[in-house]
């Protein structure tokens, strides 16, 4: 499966700071649960590239 690939997959996705100073992307879903932590740093490029890719999507539209 690729990104442009249609899906009826749901999931939930719950983003915060951790006790430990990081943020966490977690994503939960029948049969899984997926905990990604992030210093800082890196959560702020995450957002920087949801940001870049909302805009791009926007274009398409």
């Amino acid at each position: 499966m690729g990104i442009n690939d249609q899906t009826d997959a749901e999931a939930n996705l719950q983003i915060g700071p951790t006790d430990q100073g990081m943020v966490r992307l977690y994503v939960e879903r029948p049969g899984a649960e997926i905990p990604m932590d992030f210093d800082p740093d890196e959560a702020d490029e995450i957002a920087d590239e949801i940001r870049a890719a909302a805009a791009m999507a926007r274009k398409v539209r």
